[in-house]
Parts: structure tokens; sequence; C-alpha cells
């Protein structure tokens, strides 16, 4: 939950990250049993106590229902477009902050 809160998103805003809009972008958890949840409400609280974000929390703490692979053409998209702009801009960041945040947790990702 650490890497999710401090790289992944912005958990303050609601449906939306960054210039994606809609609620599939939605900051949330996706729990499986009693446990996660827990864990992840009281990461939650701890971090709103702290105030460690200028604004509330939003991120959902709800039942994992099911999953579904992407479409196929959405498969290790940022490996098969490296220079498109949407990867630039929101994605290259992202994965540069893990490695200079968790470099013991970021494993260069080859494809399937």
């Amino acid at each position: 939950m650490q890497v999710y809160f401090s790289v992944v998103h912005d958990p303050t805003q609601l449906n939306r990250q960054g210039n994606d809009v809609g609620y599939s972008y939605r900051s949330s958890i996706f729990y499986t049993n009693e446990e996660q949840r827990k864990l992840s409400t009281e990461y939650i609280a701890q971090l709103e106590a702290a105030k460690v974000f200028p604004r509330k929390i939003v991120t959902l703490v709800v039942p994992l229902k099911g999953f579904y692979d992407a479409e196929s053409y959405h498969q290790d998209y940022a490996l098969h477009n490296p220079n498109n702009p949407y990867i630039l801009v929101c994605d290259r960041p992202k994965t540069e902050a893990l490695k200079a945040e968790f470099p013991d947790l970021f494993v260069e990702y080859k494809g399937k």
C-alpha cells in the first residue's frame, strides 16, 4: 500500500487520474478477504490522521467481484509503445519514481 499511495496515483482525486476522467479511473482498493479490507481501511486512516495529503483521501475499499484481462491491444502497451505521449507523461514518471523510491521492489519488465 505504501507504493500504491506514494507512487501510483493521487488518492485524493475522485473519479479521475490526471487527465483521465470517469468512474473507471476512480481510486480503489479491491480486497478478497476481511484482513485485506481491515489493513486497507486502517492504512487510509493512518494517512488521513497524519495529514499526508492536502485533501481528503477518496480511495474506495470494496470487495473484488471479478477480474478481467484488458483487450489484447492494451497488453504490454507501454512496452510496445514507449514513445507514446501518454506513456511519456503519465507512466514513465511513475516508473522512475518507483525505481527511485523503492529500488528493492523494482523489477524491469520484459513482457509476457
